[in-house]
């Protein structure tokens, strides 16, 4: 009689055991779709209308057009020949599998600041938990010889920081677990610096984190018609007057009280940061909140009226008001506040005060489509003015919500718009980026 039982427990602990490993494999799997998330894996390797992950964003660099690659686990088109070591050499030290270097637009510099567990939870996602999908990419479109590779090698021993180093660097930056979980997240995964911060005449960033200096995170060059504003603390172009909830909600519904997503970053929240957890995001928050500016010569906004009474008193001869009232201001009001969390204010906004107006003057011209989030179910779009006002017109309205309310930012003149639309970004760009190359 004893040996059925003996068998009987036997088995059902050897069925234990074995749901027991499936549940931990549900939840690594889970992980690595987290930290996908947290990576921005989704908004750099997915276009709009095509399978998840396969890859065909493009990506305009001063050498060329690039693309991103398909990270599907599909063996010829994808990354399913990759062993674990060789998709964690990829992601922390830019070598792909046949030893080639990746172009830089892929953020191994920030990605080298992963551990070796999140690099196992993300490789299990990706081999375990995204369906493969048979589609390559489009061919990059870089001209010989800069589409050689071999000399990128040079450049990633040059300006990419090991594993061991990039690791120990930002762990030790912080004892409050709550900056050193934001640090992580905003030098690691998240790889903000990647467009905020500003890069060298050789492409690497001028800082990788915040032990490097004031320049990281102070504002980067245009990528794709978009210039990427500084996350530090400046009062006028930074964040300084957004509070931690501000931060929060931007990063979780694409709005606030003080401003909208748009361009690339739109795609940024809508894959990654709004399936981040509320603890995460405000480690976030803290973390920005933690960074000086750089421009310490910043003299406070503060709201001036002036502009609003002229309009309230049907006094349009300043630049760019009749086109104000006439084109912007249903929704964003005569006195520049706006609707906050739908209609974005244009009073102290940090993007109108930008030096640079490639951003406002594009927006203009191509319109902005806010996509519904989890959190904020509602779209909101802007319609695009391209073609129902001139490059005058846009300069002088551009010009007009720059200087109004106290933005007091430079005028934009015709032949900047002209030079703007160069680099006009397509229509699509919200669902763009690029990354694995």
């Amino acid at each position: 009689m004893k040996w059925p039982l003996f068998i009987a427990c036997f088995l059902g602990m050897g069925l234990t055991a074995e749901a027991a490993a499936q549940d931990s494999d549900k939840a690594i799997v889970e992980k690595g779709r987290y930290l996908a998330a947290a990576s921005d894996c989704g908004a750099c390797h997915s276009v709009h209308g095509q399978p998840e992950y396969s890859g065909g964003v493009s990506f305009s660099l001063p050498m060329g057009k690039i693309y991103s690659t398909n990270i599907t686990p599909d063996p010829d088109h994808g990354i399913g020949r990759y062993t674990e070591a060789q998709f964690g050499q990829a992601l922390r030290q830019g070598i792909r599998r046949d030893g080639a270097t990746l172009y830089p637009a892929m953020p191994f510099l920030s990605y080298a600041r992963l551990t070796d567990s999140d690099i196992h939870a993300l490789f299990v996602y990706f081999r375990d938990g995204v369906k493969a999908v048979p589609v390559s990419a489009p061919k990059n479109q870089i001209p010989w010889p800069l589409s050689i590779r071999w000399p990128l090698t040079f450049w990633r021993w040059a300006f990419a920081p090991t594993p061991h180093k990039a690791i120990a660097s930002t762990a030790g930056e912080f004892t409050d677990p709550l900056l050193a979980r934001g640090a992580y997240l905003v030098e690691g995964p998240a790889h903000c610096g990647a467009c905020h911060s500003p890069r060298a005449i050789t492409m690497q960033e001028k800082a990788l984190t915040a032990h490097d200096g004031s320049l990281y995170l102070a504002g980067g060059a245009p990528v794709d018609g978009w210039t990427p504003p500084s996350l530090r603390q400046e009062n006028r172009t930074g964040l300084g007057r957004w509070s931690e909830e501000d931060i929060v909600s931007f990063l979780r519904t694409g709005r606030s009280n003080t401003g909208s997503v748009f361009g690339s970053m739109t795609s940024a929240v809508l894959h990654g940061t709004q399936k981040l957890t509320d603890s995460d995001l405000h480690a976030i928050a803290h973390y920005l909140k933690s960074l000086p500016p750089a421009d310490q010569t910043q003299t406070p906004w503060t709201y001036d009226p002036t502009i609003t009474d002229q309009l309230h008193k049907a006094d349009l001869s300043s630049r760019g008001a009749r086109i104000y009232v006439d084109r912007c201001a249903a929704c964003h009001r005569t006195d520049g506040k706006g609707y906050p969390a739908v209609f974005p204010a244009l009073a102290g906004n940090p993007v109108m005060m930008q030096s640079d107006a490639m951003s406002l003057v594009h927006i203009v011209q191509n319109g902005a489509s806010l996509p519904a989030m989890t959190a904020a179910p509602s779209s909101i779009t802007m319609p695009a003015f391209s073609h129902k006002l001139t490059d005058q017109q846009i300069a002088d309205v551009v010009t007009f919500i720059r200087h109004a309310w106290g933005n007091n930012a430079a005028p934009v003149s015709a032949e900047d718009v002209r030079q703007f639309s160069k680099t006009m970004p397509p229509p699509d760009m919200a669902d763009d980026a690029v990354s694995l190359n």
